[in-house]
């Protein structure tokens, strides 16, 4: 599968680059005790340093409350994933346990401080992945339970349309522990490396492949 960038992004931000992680022959399932362990330090650890900060004061989270801006999407009244953990962590509302790879997912989203998707490849249409402004009227339901507005919201589309975002992802291709085979996407700080965006990716794949078997790929587009 491949992964391409419409010019309705790279024309509002050129240096806009993501991750795009391939998995194959994984196995998901509860996470281990080392994950767990690991989440709920780091969210008590971001609880203590967010004490006397706002969320939007930290780099990665800023930088995408910028993007949002710049596409035309308001980030007060749609904050990116990302925002949205550490909105959590911050009223010490900690993210609980779901599986493996979603709870992998989440660490990394905090570490990183931007979004961060996976998908379910079984459940996409096509060889190729397309990431685009969203148009008027389109919306989907997401996995926060309503329907969203697609309209000016960088979304990720498959042959059957848009089904993920930096916002919310739809419902259409979750990970879960049946999945075999998954597409990972980390939407990236335009001001990043490409050097330093490899080297997190890479991070990031290392990991997942560590606790859920498999094979994983990569490459950095954009940029």
């Amino acid at each position: 599968m491949e992964i391409t960038i419409d010019s309705s992004i790279t024309s509002i931000i050129p240096d806009f680059k993501v991750g795009f992680i391939q998995y194959h022959h994984i196995q998901v399932g509860p996470s281990p005790q080392m994950l767990k362990g690991r989440l709920q330090l780091f969210q008590e650890s971001i609880f203590f340093d967010l004490h006397d900060k706002n969320v939007t004061e930290l780099e990665g989270i800023a930088s995408w409350r910028d993007v949002f801006k710049k596409t035309g999407k308001d980030p007060n009244r749609y904050r990116h994933s990302a925002e949205a953990l550490f909105r959590r962590v911050k009223k010490q509302n900690y993210l609980s346990t779901i599986n493996s790879s979603i709870d992998l997912n989440n660490f990394f989203s905090l570490q990183y401080e931007v979004p961060i998707g996976i998908y379910d490849r079984t459940k996409l249409t096509g060889d190729s992945l397309t990431l685009k402004i969203g148009e008027s009227g389109q919306v989907y339901k997401g996995l926060n339970g309503r329907e969203n507005s697609l309209e000016n919201l960088i979304v990720l589309c498959d042959g059957n349309g848009p089904f993920g975002s930096p916002f919310v992802d739809s419902e259409r291709a979750p990970v879960g522990e049946e999945t075999k085979h998954a597409v990972q996407i980390i939407f990236l700080k335009p001001s990043l490396s490409i050097e330093e965006s490899e080297k997190l990716t890479k991070s990031l794949m290392d990991m997942f492949v560590g606790i859920h078997g498999g094979e994983g790929s990569f490459e950095v587009v954009g940029g």
